[in-house]
């Protein structure tokens, strides 16, 4: 990852420029995270943001998947906490 972008490749095998947007860690999961956009929209016109699991240890890092709903719980809480503080300035 480098300077806030990093290059994605899909299941089809195509890249995708990907903007980091957050990354940081939950002591409840013991795990890092990393949110994320190709700067989409989705039908209501936001831009799409992805989060997943890395491993801030290793020079390239593949992306793993959130894995239950609790998690996803957690990082959801995070990420709207983050983006609260971003737009309140």
């Amino acid at each position: 990852m480098k300077d806030n972008y990093f290059t994605f490749i899909d299941n089809d095998g195509n890249e995708k420029k990907m903007r980091i947007l957050y990354t940081f860690d939950l002591v409840e999961t013991g795990k890092n995270y990393i949110a994320y956009t190709d700067d989409s929209k989705d039908e209501n016109g936001k831009i799409k943001v992805y989060a997943s699991c890395f491993n801030p240890n290793k020079k390239t890092s593949d992306l793993m998947p959130i894995e239950t709903e609790k998690e996803w719980k957690l990082v959801e809480g995070i990420l709207n906490n983050l983006n609260k503080e971003k737009n309140n300035g």
